[in-house]
């Protein structure tokens, strides 16, 4: 029970293709998207995964019904954030900005809570797992990284993406 997890793509193409054949190499079951893909025409190359894709939107997606379309076109599905979903038996809650992050985690409702927006890696590992996998396009922190998380056991690989 593999989940390919990335945030903060920023229509960098390169290395959003680079972050989808890395989850695939690893076998995952379904890829989440933590927000900031920016522009429709990213969407595409999630569905190449070949899992089930889920998202929810950034602060920096903007054209959201042409998102929403292209989510469609791949048969993913895209929500305003949060995100409440369970996957594989596994109660997760997926956002873009962590906002009320500490009190998510005290309330020890979800298996794990997945982030983005910061474009820093933070990977805590307890009852409730906190997973922002970094920023696929490697703009602001010069280190491009996506994640696998194991639902599990609640390990996390985050992967280079350079």
């Amino acid at each position: 029970m593999k989940l390919g997890v990335l945030a903060d793509s920023h229509d960098h193409l390169d290395r959003l293709r680079r972050a989808v054949e890395a989850v695939r190499a690893r076998e995952v079951t379904a890829l989440i998207h933590a927000g900031d893909f920016v522009s429709p025409f990213s969407i595409p190359l999630l569905g190449e995964a070949g899992t089930p894709v889920f998202g929810v939107c950034g602060n920096n997606d903007g054209e959201r019904v042409g998102l929403k379309a292209r989510f469609a076109e791949i048969g993913g599905q895209l929500w305003e954030h949060p995100l409440d979903v369970e996957i594989q038996g596994r109660r997760l809650l997926v956002l873009h900005e962590p906002f009320g992050l500490d009190g998510l985690v005290a309330a020890g409702t979800w298996s794990a809570i997945v982030y983005g927006h910061t474009h820093q890696v933070d990977y805590r590992l307890g009852s409730t797992v906190v997973l922002n996998p970094g920023e696929v396009c490697g703009w602001v922190t010069g280190r491009p990284t996506a994640a696998v998380l194991d639902l599990e056991t609640g390990e996390a690989e985050i992967l280079d993406l350079s």
